[in-house]
This record gives C-alpha cells, sequence and structure tokens, in this order.
C-alpha cells in the first residue's frame, strides 16, 4: 500500500484520468473529490462489498428469479 500525507486542496493523480483531492480535514474525517470519467464506477467500500455479495448470490439464484429486485435493493440501500 503507498502511503501518502496530502493537505487541504492537495491531489493525488492516478493515471491520466483519475484525480482525488483532499477538500476538507474535520477531526477524524476527511473529505475527499473524486475526478474520473463517467466511465469509471467509484463507490464507497461499503457499497462495492454490498454489489459484489448481491451479484454472487445472482448468480447462483435459480431460474425465474427477478433481477429487478437486486436493482431495487441496491437502489433502496444506496440512499441510506
Amino acid at each position: 500500500m503507498l502511503v501518502l500525507t496530502r493537505k487541504v486542496g492537495e491531489s493525488i493523480q492516478i493515471n491520466d484520468d483519475v484525480k482525488i483531492t483532499v477538500i476538507e480535514v474535520k477531526g477524524k474525517n476527511i473529505r475527499l473529490g473524486i475526478d474520473a470519467p463517467k466511465t469509471t464506477k467509484v463507490y464507497r467500500e461499503e457499497v462495492f462489498l454490498k454489489i459484489q455479495e448481491e451479484n454472487k448470490i445472482a448468480s447462483s439464484t435459480p431460474a425465474g428469479f427477478d433481477p429487478g429486485k437486486i436493482t431495487d435493493f441496491i437502489s433502496d440501500n444506496l440512499k441510506k
């Protein structure tokens, strides 16, 4: 793991098209801004893990299952 120190307003560049900027630091909380192409999916880790879990369940679900329910489930949980 690469560990970097950045101050508010400073950035990290990943390849040619992803830039992460420190927006604000308040105590133990850090706000980051992520500038990436719309084709690059960026998720909070807990959301990404939930999507992976749901995809695994969906891939092992018997025929006749409504995949729209997974989309609804993910949408409902992203609102939280």
